[in-house]
């Protein structure tokens, strides 16, 4: 089995409905994200993935959430926008274009993080 994984990064502001604690007032964070994706076999050029191409996808993906109030946003209007439901929202749009995506991980700070994936 082989897997690949890419870094991005984005900015944004929210805060956690139903949540009693310091998250719950407008806050932002520095967001990293990983996206890993597996294949039993690689393409004819010995890769899973071309690294540039997964980046490319990923940073489409965060375009839309990055200098954002994520709770604006139309799905997080419905979803809480918490690591986990941010995870899974990235990992769904990704996915469109890269159904062997296995994972995406959220990192809020530097030693917290949230992953999504299907099994």
């Amino acid at each position: 089995m082989y897997s690949i994984k890419v870094e991005e990064y984005f900015s944004s502001a929210h805060n956690l409905r139903g949540y009693k604690g310091k998250c719950e007032e407008l806050h932002g964070h520095n967001w990293k994200i990983e996206a890993c994706i597996k294949s039993k076999k690689t393409d004819k050029t010995g890769m899973v993935e071309d690294f540039s191409c997964v980046k490319s996808a990923l940073r489409r993906v965060l375009e839309g959430l990055d200098h954002k109030y994520l709770n604006s946003l139309p799905y997080f209007k419905k979803v809480n926008p918490t690591s986990e439901n941010i995870a899974k929202y990235i990992f769904t749009k990704l996915n469109q274009e890269f159904p062997q995506l296995s994972s995406v991980t959220v990192w809020e700070s530097h030693n917290s993080s949230a992953t999504y994936y299907e099994e």
